[in-house]
C-alpha cells in the first residue's frame, strides 16, 4: 500500500539542475502510486515560492492551509523529477481544482489529449 498518493504536498530533497546539490523543499506528488509499491520512488513536481520570477505554465496554490504550505506558492509543471519515497516527508494536500491544471500541463508537455487512448489509461 503507498504511503504517498498524487496530490499529496511533501518535503522532499529535490535536486537542481544547474548544481550538483539537492535542497530540501515541497513538492507535489503526481505519481499514482504504483511506482511507490513496486520501486519505493515518487515522481514530484516543484513547488516554489510565489515571490520568485514566474514561468508561463506556473499553478498557483489558492488553498493554502490544506497543502501545509506557509507562505503563497506555485507549482511548477515543467521541474519533474524522481525521489526515494522515504525520503519525502507529508506536509499537506493540494485542492482539486488546484491538481488539475498541474495534471494538465503534464499530459500536455508528454502528449496525452484528452480523449486519446492514451489518457484512457491513464484515468482521464
Amino acid at each position: 500500500m503507498p504511503t504517498f498518493e498524487q496530490g499529496d504536498v511533501v518535503k522532499v530533497p529535490f535536486p537542481y539542475t544547474d548544481r550538483t546539490r539537492r535542497q530540501h523543499r515541497p513538492a507535489l506528488v503526481i505519481s499514482t502510486g504504483g511506482i511507490e509499491d513496486r520501486h519505493g520512488l515518487l515522481w514530484v513536481a516543484m513547488i516554489t515560492s510565489a515571490e520568485n520570477r514566474g514561468w508561463p505554465d506556473d499553478v498557483p496554490v489558492e488553498d493554502l492551509k490544506r497543502s501545509g504550505l506557509p507562505a503563497p506558492s506555485i507549482v511548477r509543471p515543467e521541474k519533474l523529477t524522481t525521489i526515494e519515497a522515504n525520503d519525502a516527508g507529508k506536509l499537506g494536500t493540494l485542492a482539486p481544482a488546484d491538481l488539475a491544471p498541474v495534471i494538465d500541463r503534464i499530459k500536455t508537455e508528454i502528449g496525452i489529449r484528452s480523449g486519446s487512448v492514451e489518457a484512457r489509461a491513464l484515468g482521464d
